[in-house]
């Protein structure tokens, strides 16, 4: 998190251009783009300018947007509901599709339903996010009408209207998640049905769900990992996704501040998605103990 703080403090300084002039516009005068780099502190120097910013963002000021003048944490406490809703929604619905098919992919290894899982992941991971976008749209929304077009419906609205808003996206964004996680648990099934003990249960008679269970327990950490790993597929599918469907969550917001420059709220962003992204892979590591009580920390 030190490394990527020093990272997204140097954004500003390694673009190519003034900053300044970049955020002033064509329009603004050198008086104009001289005042601008002043409130920005882009005329003192960089240590001072870094240790400044570090002290503000330990006391958990994010800085004010340039474009809005409104408080960082404020724009991002508005788009945060969009953004955690589709994150929240694709991760269920990766799980309950992808570890399913997965293992019976590995159960029913070189039949038919293997193959047409398989085929399933190859074509989901391939094709683009904004493309399956585009037609979930324009058959599920234009041609039947039974999802919105774009938007979104705030849970204060209804639960129905909100499910209804995310169906779509949530579809698009855990296509990608889905192919990924189905392949590593196909693998990792498969691996431990070959071992010993599996042999040994299938020879005692044990059903078929008691030995799938058995074997998915001890197949959970490299599917764990997965999950992991695919957050940050997750974290760049939603701006993606909330593009495409006019969602009004992070995603739009990183977008919205790339093309106007401001470099406050990109900072922020990225030093938030990095946040999250240890944090979950930390919760992923510990958990791992759940799955192996043979491993010690």
């Amino acid at each position: 998190m030190a490394v990527v703080a020093l990272v997204v403090f140097l954004l500003i300084h390694l673009s190519p251009g003034d900053p300044a002039t970049l955020i002033a516009g064509d329009m603004a005068s050198e008086e104009d783009i001289a005042r601008l780099r002043s409130a920005l502190g882009l005329d003192r120097p960089l240590l001072q300018q870094f240790l400044l910013w570090l002290g503000r963002l330990l006391t958990g000021d994010l800085g004010t947007s340039i474009f809005t003048q409104v408080p960082v944490s404020q724009l991002l406490a508005q788009r945060l509901e969009p953004t955690l809703s589709i994150a929240v929604l694709t991760m269920a619905l990766t799980l309950l599709v992808a570890v399913p098919l997965g293992t019976l992919a590995a159960y029913r290894a070189g039949s038919w339903i293997d193959r047409v899982v398989m085929l399933f992941a190859v074509l989901a991971f391939s094709a683009p996010v904004f493309l399956i976008g585009y037609l979930l749209i324009y058959t599920l929304a234009i041609q039947l009408g039974w999802f919105p077009v774009q938007g979104y419906a705030r849970l204060s609205e209804g639960l129905g209207p909100w499910l209804r808003s995310l169906v779509l996206p949530c579809i698009n964004l855990a296509l990608v998640y889905i192919a990924l996680v189905t392949r590593m648990t196909r693998a990792t099934v498969l691996e431990v049905l070959l071992e010993d003990y599996i042999r040994t249960a299938r020879a005692k008679g044990l059903a078929v769900l008691p030995v799938l269970g058995h074997a998915l327990r001890n197949a959970a950490i490299p599917i764990a990992t997965t999950v992991g790993v695919g957050i940050a597929l997750l974290i760049g599918g939603v701006v993606v996704t909330e593009t495409v469907f006019a969602i009004p969550g992070v995603g739009r917001l990183v977008i919205d501040s790339v093309l106007h420059h401001d470099y406050p709220v990109i900072q922020s962003v990225l030093l938030l998605s990095a946040g999250v992204y240890v944090l979950i892979n930390l919760l992923i590591d510990l958990s791992y103990r759940l799955f192996d009580p043979r491993i010690q920390y």
